[in-house]
């Protein structure tokens, strides 16, 4: 199941386009933060996807919604993608996130403010991360015309490319080998921030993965053996 999460939308009409965009590629479940009024012209824009943005599930924050609906998988997308040493923002781009993907619990895709987009501190709390190359000239994307975009690739290749259904590992399992990597750290006796970073580069590398739940609990035993012979400092 995919949420389609928009975060704090400014604009009533970016609502309609959005949910327009949404039912071009079979997506339903519209989840707004924090939104703006809505108006009517988030229904005229929405032209024959009305239905989407009548349904809209609405919350006062991301944690919130994140939390309520119980969400195994969370992606960020942002026009600002970072470099080796911004490790918040290292992202893939959309046909690489679609090509790994294969969930089968409840996924969510956040698209950020029209003006800012994400903040950091929503996206630290991704899975991972996706952003759009654009030419250096106009680098910033309009939020309905890179939806398109991941959307068109997730259902390309549902479409084209079948594959053999995979049991995905669950939050807690994922939550369970990045609790068991802090620990080792830990261990490691590094400074706190580095700790923090390396806490989000594992939770990174497992999200981009897409690993499943039998390779979960395989890497798990691995990772509870070497916390086992390490000796805290």
């Amino acid at each position: 199941m995919i949420y389609v999460v928009f975060v704090e939308p400014e604009s009533p009409g970016n609502i309609g386009f959005l949910a327009r965009t949404m039912k071009n590629f079979g997506l339903s479940d519209l989840v707004l933060i924090n939104p703006c009024q809505l108006e009517n012209e988030s229904y005229y824009q929405a032209m024959h996807a009305r239905e989407v943005v009548r349904n809209a599930r609405v919350y006062d924050s991301l944690p919130e919604f994140l939390e309520s609906e119980g969400i195994d998988f969370t992606v960020g997308t942002t026009g600002e993608a970072g470099g080796s040493y911004n490790i918040q923002r290292i992202a893939v781009t959309p046909d690489k996130f679609a090509e790994n993907l294969n969930v089968t619990g409840k996924m969510a895709l956040l698209f950020g403010r029209e003006g800012n987009g994400l903040s950091n501190d929503e996206i630290e709390l991704c899975d991972v991360v996706v952003t759009i190359p654009t030419h250096e000239n106009y680098p910033i994307m309009n939020i309905t015309h890179a939806a398109a975009i991941v959307f068109y690739e997730i259902f390309k290749k549902k479409k084209s490319y079948p594959v053999e259904e995979l049991e995905e590992a669950s939050k807690d399992e994922k939550e369970g080998l990045i609790q068991s990597m802090d620990e080792i750290v830990k261990k490691l006796g590094y400074p706190e921030h580095k700790c923090k970073n390396a806490s989000l580069v594992f939770r990174r590398i497992i999200g981009r993965a897409f690993i499943s739940g039998r390779e979960a609990h395989t890497l798990k035993g691995t990772l509870r053996r070497i916390n086992g012979r390490l000796v805290e400092k």
